[in-house]
């Protein structure tokens, strides 16, 4: 759902010039290379040439490949580049000095020489007109996107700008010789920023520390940001007091999240064991994985393409957005041809009906899934969606001196995301609220009434009927509803295999059905991934095979008591 859309904020332009050093690339090439790339159309949209021995040498463009020759690569061509180019480093890249062009070699076993990639760097100016305003704002920003989109660009973009026109003291830390070029005089596209080289690309993280203790700088720029100790040291450096631009393997913050190594750039991910009474009010299980600290980057930027990124103005509300299965609210701004920069705002849509509610953790999965909006051989939410009209005028309850008002419900273990959703979709007349005090009625899982009288004493109290419901699936959720308010005529539901499965004579039995159908309905079905349940007597573990053949799926017990535990496959 887009709410608005700006063309041009102020100081917003994108204007891009463009120097490539090219002429110096193409006099590493062998002569009988060189020319026919001369005379190619797109010569000036050159990407990189590569160069593998015994193969057809290719040169890549923006739109394609093409054969630079129809004679396969030879030593001596290899030998033709390498002794042209400065030293290859400990990452087997090297550069030609005073450009920015990066040629990385491939090695045998032997360590010789076997391919080389020349790819061309170019000095882009304007790339970050884009994001101007954030990089004014003295905040630290994470860029993110695949190989080859133009991160290595903007960065030195970045740092130009900070340094020239705000006037701020920068030091690049280029472990690569990526972002300043080859040699030991920095190019000249960082402008006045320093630059601070890096002997082996495993000392990165000491190079970024030594920068703050000696040089005093104000603004580190840091290119590939990829281990722990990497990450570690920006965070040391953030909580200094010194802005950070810097770069991550990964296209969105999402795979930063499921990085355990470079997690702690959002903020680190943890397990939280939340309480009784906590865990229901939430609607999950006790454990669910929550932000540790605040991000070591303020701001991140999602280059999808070279004229359009995504930008989070405020990483710690994404990532918890994120981790509770929401979508975060987007802003995406995109280069126009006339050098204008459009922003679009989007919020997030409200979530399908066919897809899986709220998030819920679940043991062993390693990250946060949902249940299944869909219970066995009852219709789905979207079946009821189809068959529903919302009246044009919903139907509310007479208050005291006769005014229409809307239906207060108080939720009980069950998320009230999964409750609002239903009212959102079907357009109904019902207000959540947070305390039975202010309650119409209440609406609480079956399996939790048991063994929580405190609820039934205080809606006895204070005249609130329960309605209860045997499990938090939107279809569920979605009848009890429109019962509430009257939409349709109780029916009495006729008594399913899957009903008599699902009662148990003991808590136990209970807990340990619950846990197969969730994992069933969380795990297998939608991931298709099989799950090892926790342990169980052998009447139980009887009892979870029967309710896992219901699904057609198989179980099969495997271990030895008392730890004997079943494991369900999926189709």
């Amino acid at each position: 759902m887009i709410d608005s859309v700006h063309e041009t904020p102020p100081g917003l332009t994108h204007s891009r010039q463009v120097t490539d050093d090219l002429d110096q690339m193409m006099q590493i090439i062998p002569p009988h290379l060189s020319q026919p790339l001369e005379q190619h159309p797109d010569r000036l949209e050159l990407v990189e040439v590569v160069m593998d021995l015994g193969r057809l040498p290719e040169a890549r463009f923006p739109a394609g490949a093409a054969y630079l020759a129809q004679i396969p690569v030879t030593k001596a061509d290899l030998q033709y580049c390498i002794d042209r180019v400065g030293e290859f480093s400990g990452d087997n890249r090297a550069g030609i000095e005073g450009t920015l062009h990066r040629i990385s070699a491939l090695r045998n076993r032997r360590g010789e020489i076997i391919g080389l990639t020349c790819r061309v760097g170019r000095a882009v100016f304007g790339t970050i007109g884009m994001i101007r305003d954030l990089v004014e704002t003295n905040k630290s920003i994470l860029m993110l996107g695949r190989p080859g989109v133009g991160k290595t660009t903007a960065l030195r973009e970045i740092a130009r700008v900070l340094a020239d026109d705000l006037h701020r003291r920068v030091v690049i830390i280029d472990s690569s010789n990526e972002i300043a070029g080859d040699g030991d005089v920095p190019h000249p596209a960082i402008g006045r920023a320093r630059r601070m080289q890096v002997a082996r690309p495993e000392l990165q993280h000491q190079v970024m520390i030594e920068a703050v203790e000696n040089h005093m700088p104000e603004v580190i720029v840091i290119d590939e940001i990829g281990t722990e100790l990497e990450a570690l040291a920006a965070r040391t450096i953030a909580e200094r007091g010194v802005q950070l631009v810097g770069t991550a393997h990964g296209n969105r913050i999402e795979n930063l999240i499921k990085n355990p190594t470079l997690a702690d750039l959002v903020g680190g991910i943890q397990a939280v064991t939340l309480g009784d009474d906590e865990a229901r009010r939430r609607g999950s299980q006790k454990t669910v994985l929550e932000r540790k600290s605040p991000p070591t980057f303020e701001i991140a930027v999602e280059m999808l393409e070279r004229q359009s990124w995504v930008v989070h103005q405020q990483v710690s509300d994404t990532v918890d957005s994120l981790l509770r299965g929401r979508q975060p609210s987007i802003q995406t701004r995109t280069a126009q041809p006339s050098g204008e920069v459009l922003v679009t705002y989007e919020d997030p849509a409200p979530p399908e009906v066919n897809t899986r509610p709220g998030p819920r953790s679940w043991r062993g999965a390693g990250e946060p899934l949902s249940l299944s909006p869909i219970a066995p051989r009852e219709k789905s939410f979207a079946q009821m969606l189809e068959e529903y009209t919302p009246p044009w005028e919903a139907p509310a309850l007479p208050g005291l001196n006769g005014e229409d008002t809307p239906l207060h419900i108080y939720p009980y273990a069950i998320g009230r995301h999964q409750i609002e959703q239903v009212i959102q979709t079907l357009k109904l007349p019902v207000v959540i609220t947070r305390e039975i005090d202010g309650a119409d009625m209440a609406l609480a899982l079956r399996s939790q009434m048991k063994s929580y009288t405190k609820l039934r004493q205080m809606a006895k109290a204070r005249q609130v009927p329960i309605y209860t419901i045997k499990s938090a699936s939107l279809s569920q959720i979605a009848r009890a509803l429109r019962r509430m308010l009257n939409l349709e005529e109780p029916e009495t539901p006729a008594v399913t295999d899957l009903d008599l499965y699902m009662t148990g004579e003991s808590d136990d039995e209970i807990e340990a059905l619950e846990e197969a159908r969730l994992a069933v309905e969380q795990v297998v079905i939608p991931q298709g991934q099989p799950v090892e349940l926790l342990p169980r007597p052998a009447g139980i573990r009887k009892i979870q095979h029967e309710l896992v053949e219901h699904y057609r799926l198989e179980s099969r017990s495997f271990g030895e008591e008392p730890n004997r535990r079943l494991r369900i496959y999926p189709a």
